[in-house]
């Protein structure tokens, strides 16, 4: 239908298209409501994809193929940044689990340059020693923010103690010793073993037409060749956990905080959706259960849940920020005993209804606009299929009060479970 693109499925207002020559994935949605385009490209690399002596390295490759390409470059007098500043686009790029993404949101008229320098750094980024050094520093700084914080280092610490073998055991930030000796020659070989059309998905929402943007994609990217090997697969998969595992982190803080992990399935299992609301029931709003367990009755200055699906199996993780000087360790069986509760009578259809409006109402607001619509498919393409965005409120729609009560019992037992607490630590 299209001059070297096979169609090769629609769901809902979004089509894929793969690039015959390269296979490069793409994926368009038509939405002239405003002006506005939002062009993205993931790479289906991240931190997962990373081993001992170069963690960090998709994260510090982030901030180094912003420091110029080929034709896009300081020299040229057209670096990376100021081309697409000047022209009215906002651009990033992040870097996570199972993917790095880089984006622009651009004026629909500026499109093609999105699209030019997005092509000339996928194969012909600068990666040089100067710029290392300098983005290394930087990243260092990012790195010493992170274990400044009580939160993110024992959430560092419980994900680096709940996995053995995967690599989901390292952060995306990576060890400090590695973003501070990582040698240019091996970031050079991970950009030249990933960065690919064929290893890559681009995604276009916004006001175009679909044969003018795939003419443009076609014109920039067509004429990159794929990889020249095979895309090398992560393959290793974490044992099954045999036993409780428990942690402390001891550091200057003000409040003690207790993290209760447990591993949970792939993002793609049918089981996600029923996570994504027994979160809900226990950590959403002033009805939820630990709302009224922990903070109307004044015991915790702040409970949580952190459940987000990856590629592989990830973790449901219950925090709480106890008040300074409370022996944090009391609170363990408190939130033990709510997953108790639940494991034995279920939860009621009021709640369950309750928290699907909730993911209904906060999912559509989530998704309006451009951006928000790439970047949500962006986390789908991560965890392996696209189309997790398109049915996602299908699939949450289904669930039913009795899955929840078997999930609970399937996966928050004790021997799957990660307990990991921070004592401030005096000076």
């Amino acid at each position: 239908m299209y001059k070297n693109f096979d169609k090769i499925k629609q769901s809902k207002d979004i089509i894929e298209y793969k690039h015959s020559r390269n296979d490069l994935s793409v994926l368009l949605s038509e939405n002239h409501n405003s002006p506005l385009i939002t062009f993205m490209i993931t790479y289906h690399v991240g931190s997962r994809n990373e081993g001992i002596g170069y963690t960090g390295s998709t994260h510090l490759l982030e901030h180094l193929m912003f420091k110029g390409s080929k034709k896009f470059n300081k020299k040229n007098k057209n670096a990376i940044w100021d081309v697409l500043q000047n022209i009215g686009a906002l651009l990033n790029a992040t870097t996570w689990f199972d993917r790095t993404n880089y984006f622009e949101l651009v004026p629909s008229e500026h499109i093609e340059k999105a699209i030019e320098i997005e092509a000339d750094r996928m194969r012909n980024a600068f990666i040089r020693e100067e710029d290392k050094k300098s983005e290394m520093t930087v990243v260092r700084n990012e790195f010493e923010r992170g274990e400044n914080d009580p939160l993110e280092a024992l959430d560092k610490n419980i994900w680096a103690t709940a996995y053995q073998a995967h690599p989901y055991h390292h952060s995306t930030i990576g060890w400090r010793t590695d973003i501070e000796n990582v040698s240019i020659d091996r970031l050079k070989n991970f950009y030249d073993t990933f960065y690919w059309p064929n290893n890559a998905t681009v995604t276009v929402i916004g006001d175009f037409k679909t044969d003018k943007i795939l003419s443009l994609i076609d014109k920039h990217f067509g004429k990159i060749n794929k990889s020249p090997h095979k895309i090398p697969l992560m393959y290793t998969q974490e044992p099954i956990q045999e036993g409780p595992r428990r942690l402390q982190v001891k550091r200057s803080g003000e409040l003690p905080i207790i993290g209760i992990a447990h591993k949970t399935p792939n993002g793609l299992n049918n089981d996600t959706y029923g996570l994504y609301i027994l979160d809900r029931i226990l950590s959403y709003g002033k009805s939820s259960r630990f709302y009224k367990k922990f903070l109307d009755t004044g015991k915790a200055v702040d409970v949580s849940i952190s459940y987000y699906p990856l590629l592989d199996n990830g973790l449901f993780i219950a925090y709480l920020f106890a008040p300074k000087n409370e022996n944090i360790k009391l609170f363990e069986d408190e939130i033990l005993e709510e997953y108790e509760l639940i494991k034995k009578n279920g939860v009621s259809q009021k709640e369950l209804d309750r928290v699907k409006s909730q993911i209904f109402s906060q999912t559509t607001y989530t998704r309006d606009g451009s951006y928000p619509v790439a970047s949500n498919l962006n986390e789908a393409i991560a965890i392996g299929d696209w189309t997790f965005y398109t049915t996602f409120l299908e699939k949450i729609n289904k669930v039913k009060k009795q899955d929840i009560q078997k999930i609970a019992n399937k996966y928050l037992f004790e021997d799957n479970s990660t307990t990991g607490f921070f004592l401030p630590k005096s000076i």
